[in-house]
């Protein structure tokens, strides 16, 4: 599709408005991240439901219209967000790792040996966290070290325990007005009324959404049980809708809304089957809108491709610091807005839960190119989560008796061709595969390079057996630990350190010591007479060291020079 004009003035205002900001005080940023949801709002052409609070945040902000996800599933894209690293490329693709939902305290970091899944081998997969790369970094820490104030309301899902190095404050009460007078903030507040569990738990709750008027995917057959199902899809945004409003009132009410620049985005498409999971463009095309103060950028559209996983270079390009050179992620915003957008979107789906498949994905905004590394499996595998949902349950059987027909007969094909692709502009719900398509050779071949290319970039660790890559993070199944911190003193500072390589450190001093919130060591602490310091070394997927204590005796280097 051919990309709209440069819009001159947006790009005049967003110059003005960094160097404005770059010279006061940082922005505060909150994200309101939501979970599975395709773009299913009149701002992106869908008209079912009413989202006046949503709607609010378009109209006065940034609508980005092509923006996905790197996996169709909630863990392995939230383990990209955090780290801003394709989940391939650190090994936190499987979904899902360990009990990681939600922060545990160092001391209540446990896995068990067995819990029912297996790799594509046939050998268990004991539960663990992730453990990428020594330098990469949770990217919240970046902005602790530079004076914001971070907390998290509530959930993580990273594939590995949060660290207690990034957040200040995290759990169902973490909010940003805990900070310190002045200071600025980044705070994320979790929204799961959209989750696929809501779906059949919230089965007999009051619909809100009309059903006869909602759209349905044309993957699936027009019967009640759909109607029902995609209707309380529609509902639960309705409610969230409302949330949102809440969340906002309380923000003006605040004067928060002049300072702070507001991030709305799901984690990865829609909750139903070949949405959720999906690789192609139903499971990984999400909502994204960025409100900025003061109406900048108010009701304008980017269509260039966008990643989740560009969230957080692109905060922390809007707070001033420059993203590192590691991460995958770019940032789209701020001082540092790449000057190189993306030119595809990537896509994985490996084990979901108790299923085990192997496919990768292409997106360009037009064309979705799939390769399936496991042809001879179902594109829709049995999978115990997803099947509480009613309408799931009722494909099944009409798949089991034949009764299927068009669209939703498609999606149930017994085996997958080892290649797919579809063309978004005519056909948007993906079920004609032109991958055979002689007219189409050209786009199959540039997608598949892509591809391959990007495959070998990232060192995609799909292909290593789940069993064997959990050896090579946790050697004989064993969590590594991290090094006790060591303490120096050099005059009237003290420098604090772990032997293990990638590991941040977080310190309490005084009458902080023994409580929840833990400082990020990012620079030399200043001595002070009979102070308490204690401090602990933590490396992302490695058991938290032990406290150590400095030994604030008096020494050889800390008299008043």
């Amino acid at each position: 599709m051919k990309k709209p004009k440069i819009n001159l003035l947006l790009v005049f205002s967003m110059l003005i408005f960094f160097q404005v900001h770059s010279q006061t005080e940082r922005p505060n940023v909150l994200w309101i991240s939501v979970e599975d949801i395709s773009p299913l709002l009149e701002v992106y052409g869908d008209k079912s439901i009413q989202t006046p609070n949503i709607d609010r945040i378009a109209k006065e902000g940034i609508t980005y219209t092509n923006a996905f996800a790197t996996a169709g599933v909630c863990a392995p894209s939230r383990s990209s967000i955090i780290t801003g690293m394709y989940p391939v490329s650190i090994g936190s693709h499987n979904m899902r790792t360990g009990p990681h939902y939600a922060f545990r305290e160092p001391e209540n970091e446990t896995y068990k040996d067995y819990y029912g899944l297996k790799d594509i081998k046939g050998r268990n997969v004991p539960e663990y966290a992730t453990v990428p790369p020594p330098f990469v970094k949770c990217f919240t820490e970046y902005l602790r070290a530079a004076g914001y104030y971070t907390s998290n309301n509530a959930k993580t899902d990273y594939q590995f325990n949060s660290p207690i190095t990034a957040w200040d404050e995290i759990g169902r009460e973490a909010t940003y007005k805990n900070r310190k007078p002045g200071q600025s903030f980044f705070a994320v507040f979790n929204h799961e009324i959209t989750h696929e569990s809501r779906v059949f738990m919230k089965k007999e709750d009051p619909m809100l959404a009309d059903r006869d008027k909602v759209g349905i995917p044309a993957y699936f057959p027009d019967i009640p049980e759909v109607r029902q199902d995609v209707g309380r899809v529609y509902s639960n945004i309705m409610e969230l809708d409302q949330q949102i409003g809440e969340l906002m009132k309380n923000l003006e009410i605040e004067g928060l809304l002049e300072n702070t620049v507001i991030f709305f985005w799901s984690d990865h498409g829609g909750p139903l089957l070949r949405q959720k999971r999906a690789v192609g463009n139903s499971g990984l095309k999400v909502p994204l809108i960025v409100r900025f103060p003061d109406g900048f950028g108010a009701g304008t559209k980017v269509n260039d491709i966008v990643s989740l996983m560009d969230l957080g270079p692109t905060v922390m390009s809007l707070a001033g610091i420059e993203p590192p050179d590691y991460m995958h992620g770019k940032a789209f915003l701020g001082e540092f807005k790449t000057k190189n957008p993306h030119q595809y979107a990537f896509g994985s789906a490996d084990r979901f839960d108790e299923a085990v498949d192997m496919s990768r994905s292409v997106i360009d905004g037009r064309y979705v190119y799939i390769r399936n590394f496991r042809p001879e499996l179902p594109l829709i595998y049995r999978n115990a989560y997803r099947e509480q949902i009613d309408m799931t349950k009722v494909l099944i059987d009409m798949d089991q008796r034949g009764e299927l027909t068009g669209g939703a007969a498609y999606i149930f094909m017994k085996t997958k061709p080892e290649e797919e692709l579809y063309d978004l502009l005519n056909d948007p719900f993906e079920i004609r595969n032109l991958a055979g398509s002689a007219t189409h050779i050209e786009k199959l071949l540039e997608m598949r390079k892509a591809m391959s290319s990007w495959q070998l970039e990232v060192g995609d660790l799909g292909f290593v057996p789940e069993y064997d890559l959990v050896q090579m993070m946790w050697p004989g199944l064993v969590q590594p630990e991290t090094a006790s911190v060591e303490f120096k003193a050099e005059g009237k500072l003290v420098y604090l350190n772990s032997n293990t390589p990638g590991t941040s450190i977080a310190y309490q001093v005084n009458e902080k010591i023994g409580g929840k919130h833990w400082e990020l060591y990012h620079k030399p602490l200043d001595v002070e007479p009979n102070m308490k310091l204690v401090a602990r070394a933590v490396r992302i997927g490695f058991k938290t060291s032990e406290i150590t204590e400095f030994d604030n005796l008096p020494s050889k280097g800390v008299e008043d020079e």
